[in-house]
């Protein structure tokens, strides 16, 4: 008899039957160890590839949106005083003199500051476009206390690279909006703007002063000639009225010696302050016979601008009357209070 041998199964089923419904089916095939890292790493790398670029658009989109912040002067941040130039622009302020800067330095003192500086980011550090003389009142706060807190002021971030032509108009602007300047630094950055955009001078002042009238940007004009023919002699040209700015280029015009006559003078009296400064230029527009005891002309108009508390003060001196502007309805005032404040202005005067 042979031996069965052991891997020798019988099937009773028909060939082409159907499993029993109970029959287990045959398991699937199973994937190594290296398919399936394989394809567990393709997902990560999917997933990966859409975070990045998920975090991609999100910071385009912050980027696009922080840019439109700094043009709209909506970012601002508090940068030390040293990475401040002021080498892009041409100041339309008087460097040295500011008979306001004690006044505002009060201001921050007791206020803070109220209206941020503009800067633009250079890589380096920052270009000042707006706010030299809060700047300046900060710069000689730090001096005076050393307290750190004026270390660094706070500045509105603008978009590097604007134009340069836009950062004049804003800065020309601001200051006319604001706070008068005078004739004399009008017409110094008029000179200035044309030789460093190499434009006629009557253009540079269209371009800066496009919001100023027609009468007023040919003041400007008048002053720039002034300043470029005298400038370098001046102490105190800001205190200049322009009443007394047209006479002095007429003048220089039509009087070939009134230049040589007026350093003369400046070099023989030194004046030492912008009252004396003003008498000998009236000298010049107005001489007067020899040995005649004159006081300086009171026909030029006089404008002196001061901060107040209760806001910013305009007072005009000409011929025959004073007149104060500010934001306040003096016929609300007491008459008696009023009555007694003239006697005080007059009495000082010696009127």
């Amino acid at each position: 008899m042979s031996k069965r041998r052991v891997f020798d199964i019988d099937f009773d089923l028909d060939a082409g039957s159907a499993p029993d419904a109970d029959q287990t089916p045959a398991p699937e095939t199973r994937r190594g160890p290296m398919a399936a890292a394989i394809s567990e790493n393709a997902d990560a790398l999917t997933e990966r590839h859409s975070a990045e670029a998920e975090i991609r658009a999100e910071n385009d989109r912050l980027a696009h949106e922080y840019v439109s912040l700094k043009r709209d002067g909506a970012i601002v941040a508090r940068v030390p005083l040293g990475d401040v130039a002021m080498q892009k622009l041409t100041r339309d302020r008087s460097t040295n003199r500011d008979p306001d800067l004690e006044e505002l330095k009060t201001s921050i003192r007791d206020l803070g500051l109220s209206n941020p500086i503009q800067v633009e980011d250079t890589g380096d550090g920052y270009e000042l476009i707006q706010g030299f003389r809060r700047l300046s009142a900060y710069k000689s706060l730090f001096e005076e206390t050393g307290d750190e807190k004026y270390a660094t002021i706070p500045a509105v971030l603008v978009a590097k690279g604007e134009a340069l032509e836009k950062l004049y108009r804003r800065m020309v602007d601001e200051n006319m909006v604001r706070r008068d300047i005078s004739f004399a630094e009008m017409g110094q950055l008029a000179s200035s703007y044309a030789r460093q955009m190499d434009l006629e001078l009557n253009d540079a002042i269209a371009v800066l002063f496009a919001s100023a009238g027609r009468q007023k940007r040919h003041y400007i004009g008048s002053f720039s000639l002034l300043m470029d023919k005298l400038g370098h002699r001046l102490q105190y040209p800001e205190a200049i009225p322009r009443a007394l700015g047209l006479k002095l280029i007429k003048a220089l015009e039509e009087q070939p010696r009134a230049a040589q006559h007026l350093t003369a003078l400046l070099d023989h009296q030194k004046p030492t302050d912008a009252v004396a400064e003003l008498a000998v230029l009236n000298k010049v527009v107005a001489p007067k016979p020899v040995g005649e005891q004159t006081a300086p002309s009171t026909s030029s108009k006089t404008t002196i601008k001061l901060n107040r508390k209760a806001g910013a003060a305009k007072v005009i001196g000409s011929k025959g009357k004073i007149e104060l502007q500010m934001n306040r309805d003096f016929g609300s005032i007491d008459p008696r209070k009023l009555e007694a404040a003239v006697r005080a202005l007059l009495d000082q005067l010696d009127l």
